[in-house]
């Protein structure tokens, strides 16, 4: 990676978020399989130790190297009020975590003014790491660095996607009228496309990015969750964006359309921009 914004050095920015991620990785291991302590947030999620001493240190390795940039973290919050922010989330698929599935995550990634500038996908149990940084991407198997790219399909009947994991039954009778649009449009997705499955957290974006799937769509997400992942994404030559079609920023509604060409994406917008 080169791309050098203002006086921040790229190459730099992208080594130190690959220490970062050597960081989590091995606090990740050492947890996984051990049946953590699970305890839960005010919206009823769940969260780790291994969350949180993640977390923890990668605030604190960011706040040694550099003092002057904000954070924003999945666990402990901040503002990206400086020129810089990084943000993170310790464990991505926290759920998946805790029951012993290995395709849980960490993402990091790097703000400017707000907007995302560098990412990286980090799957620790699988040995994999996917980083971009909006105009290139690469990907690691555990063994070597390979480019990363799309597969560029354009149509849903040929798209292999993923959708949300948890949605709501149709005898739910708490579900209000957004809830039942979302529910509509992302079943017509699900059955116009080839194949269908629950999504896989931050394991879904780099499985897109290598070409082995063409459609994500998910809603609910928080900042931490979705901006680590617009470099690798749009890097890796895909697009992703929101439900409306919008460019994701730390101020986007947490509905995410990521696709393997800007065709794919249109299409699927076509169908969940009404929802």
């Amino acid at each position: 990676m080169t791309r050098s914004p203002g006086n921040l050095s790229g190459e730099r920015a992208i080594a130190f978020a690959h220490r970062l991620a050597d960081t989590a990785r091995s606090i990740a291991l050492r947890y996984f399989r051990t049946s953590p302590d699970i305890f839960f947030k005010a919206d009823n999620t769940p969260v780790t130790v291994a969350d949180r001493e993640i977390e923890v240190m990668l605030r604190r390795c960011i706040r040694e190297e550099y003092p002057g940039h904000d954070m924003v973290g999945e666990e402990y919050g901040g503002v990206p009020d400086a020129h810089y922010t990084w943000i993170l989330d310790p464990v991505d698929g926290t759920r998946s975590f805790v029951i012993g599935n290995p395709l849980f995550g960490t993402l990091i990634g790097l703000l400017e003014h707000r907007r995302p500038l560098l990412g990286l996908i980090d799957c620790p149990a699988t040995g994999e790491r996917w980083w971009g940084d909006g105009l290139r991407a690469l990907y690691h198997d555990g063994l070597k660095e390979h480019g990363a790219h799309v597969s560029h399909r354009r149509s849903i009947e040929n798209a292999r996607i993923y959708v949300p994991r948890y949605i709501p039954q149709t005898d739910d009778a708490s579900l209000g009228e957004r809830d039942w649009e979302e529910r509509q449009a992302i079943g017509e997705l699900s059955n116009r496309a080839v194949v269908s499955e629950p999504g896989c957290d931050c394991y879904a974006y780099g499985l897109l990015a290598s070409g082995h799937c063409d459609l994500i769509i998910e809603t609910g997400l928080e900042p931490a969750d979705y901006l680590p992942l617009v470099p690798v994404v749009k890097g890796a030559g895909g697009e992703i964006i929101d439900w409306k079609g919008n460019l994701l920023d730390f101020d986007s509604d947490g509905r995410i359309v990521a696709a393997a060409s800007e065709e794919l994406a249109e299409a699927a917008i076509e169908i969940l921009g009404h929802a």
